[in-house]
């Protein structure tokens, strides 16, 4: 059968655009590896052109320049071509991944979705109404057994706020009247000790008078004490 029909060929897989970029990228690099080439070549006919004076054998360079600058004006047309299927080829690549990403983004969206619908059916917002009106319940009986409990148990309940009031009122009278009277109230006043020399009487003590004759005055140290006489210091 297959001498007859013949045999199924296999083809290979086409290239990636990734295969095709990082090809036409190489050719691209070795392009421009001439093109610098042919630049250094060119600057060693400039430099042998300006030595040379004017005749056949300058002529001569000048026409290897001319050819020199032909092939570098050629691999620079193919490198500007190499490089704009280089850039097209990227751009299709940007493309094709964003519509990649795109499909991801929407397989887990769909995903997503689906959890979040069997979630719902779980989650019923009439339950969760009443579960908050439990709560509030709870917390308005958690308030009531607080006051409660913090009743006190010495304050009569007979007492009439009028008459607490009218005590208020006397003793706030109390203490402006205090406070009028001395600038501060009594109970903030310092206690007054009475002076026991005015209650005694006493003379004031003699000033001046250290027990010397009188007419002579005595001589005094630093301190104030009677100087001691010079002669006794002699000794």
């Amino acid at each position: 059968m297959k001498r007859i029909f013949g045999a199924k060929n296999n083809k290979e897989p086409p290239p990636s655009i990734q295969d095709a970029s990082d090809r036409i990228n190489k050719r691209g690099d070795s392009v421009e590896d001439k093109v610098k080439r042919l630049d250094a070549e060119l600057c060693k006919y400039k430099e042998q052109i300006k030595r040379t004076r004017p005749g056949p054998a300058q002529e001569a360079i000048k026409a290897r320049a001319m050819r020199v600058l032909k092939q570098k004006k050629m691999y620079e047309g193919q490198r500007d071509m190499l490089y704009n299927q280089t850039f097209n080829l990227d751009q299709v690549s940007f493309a094709a991944e964003g519509l990649k990403d795109a499909q991801q983004t929407m397989t887990a969206l769909k995903s997503a979705n689906k959890e979040l619908k069997g979630m719902m059916k779980t989650v019923k917002i009439q339950d969760i109404d009443n579960l908050q009106d439990d709560m509030m319940d709870l917390m308005d009986e958690s308030s009531e057994i607080q006051e409660t409990l913090g009743r006190s148990y010495n304050v009569p309940d007979d007492i009439d706020e009028d008459d607490l009031m009218g005590e208020l009122d006397a003793l706030e009278a109390d203490m402006g009247n205090e406070t009028e009277a001395d600038g501060v109230p009594s109970y903030l006043q310092p206690d007054k000790e009475p002076d026991l020399a005015d209650e005694l009487n006493l003379p004031a003590p003699p000033v001046g008078h250290t027990g010397a004759p009188p007419g002579r005055a005595q001589a005094e140290d630093e301190w104030g004490l009677p100087a001691v006489p010079r002669a006794s210091l002699r000794g």
